[in-house]
C-alpha cells in the first residue's frame, strides 16, 4: 500500500462520514498499523489532504476532520541541489559552522523550545557553478534524527537530507527582503546592504520541532510556485 492508496481510505472514510467534520482522527502511528505501512507513507497521505483543506494538523492537538474544507496555498519544501540543477547549473556545498550550542532566543522563539536548549547549529553555503545562490542558517533538533546520530552534512546537505528522512507534519513559512550583513555579504559575494531574499521556516513532527532555517538568496533570486 502506498501513500495514494493511504489517501483515498482516509478521504472515503471523511465522505462516508465515518470520521465526520471536527472528528479526531487516529494518530499516524495507530493508522500506519492498521495499514500495514511506515508512518512516514501515512504522514505524507494526511499532509495531502491537510493541503487540500480537508484534514487540520496541530502540533500537540493530532489530526482532525476539517469543520469548514477549505482549498489552501501551500509551498513544497524544495531540494536546493535540485533546484540548482534545474537551471542547468552544477551543484555543490560547503558547511561553514556545525556544532552543538544553546539555541539562540530568536530561534527558541520559533521552535517552541527553551532558550538555551542544546541545538545543532548548521550554516551551509549552496553554490551554483561554483557561484555562492544561498546561504543558510539552520538549527536541528538532534532528538529527530535516529539514534540520535548526525549524519555526514558534508556529502548530503541537511536540506536534502531532512526533506528524504525526516516526515514533517505541520511548518511556518515567512518571506522578507532585507538588507545584507558583513557576514551575509561575505558568504554570498555581494555588498554589505544588498538587498537579499530571505526564507524562514520552521517544520514539526506532531510531537517536537524539527528545524528552524534562515535561508538568505542574493539579488537576481526569483521564487516559482503554484497554487
Amino acid at each position: 500500500m502506498g501513500w495514494e492508496d493511504v489517501r483515498e481510505e482516509v478521504l472515503r472514510r471523511i465522505r462516508a462520514r465515518d470520521w465526520p467534520p471536527g472528528e479526531v482522527i487516529p494518530g499516524e502511528e495507530a493508522l500506519a498499523a492498521e495499514f500495514g505501512v511506515a508512518r512516514a507513507t501515512v504522514n505524507r497521505a494526511l499532509r495531502e489532504l491537510a493541503e487540500a483543506g480537508l484534514l487540520e494538523r496541530r502540533r500537540k492537538a493530532g489530526t482532525r476532520v476539517a469543520l469548514l474544507p477549505v482549498r489552501k496555498a501551500t509551498l513544497d519544501i524544495s531540494i536546493i541541489r535540485q533546484e540548482v540543477e534545474a537551471r542547468g547549473e552544477s551543484y555543490a556545498h560547503r558547511v561553514l559552522a556545525q556544532r552543538m550550542e544553546g539555541i539562540s532566543l530568536a530561534a527558541a522563539v520559533r521552535m517552541g523550545v527553551p532558550a538555551g536548549a542544546s541545538m545543532l547549529f548548521l550554516e551551509t553555503l549552496h553554490l551554483a557553478g561554483g557561484r555562492p545562490f544561498a546561504h543558510e542558517v539552520r538549527w536541528l533538533n538532534p532528538d529527530v534524527l535516529p539514534g540520535r546520530v548526525v549524519p555526514d552534512f558534508g556529502a548530503v546537505s541537511a536540506n536534502e537530507w531532512l526533506v528524504q528522512n525526516v516526515a514533517y507534519a505541520t511548518g511556518d513559512i515567512a518571506f522578507s527582503a532585507e538588507a545584507a550583513t558583513a557576514a551575509e555579504a561575505a558568504a554570498l559575494g555581494i555588498a554589505a546592504g544588498d538587498p537579499v531574499f530571505v526564507t524562514e521556516r520552521v517544520t514539526w513532527t506532531a510531537e517536537a520541532p524539527i528545524t528552524f532555517v534562515r535561508l538568505l538568496h542574493g539579488p537576481g533570486y526569483r521564487l516559482r510556485t503554484m497554487v
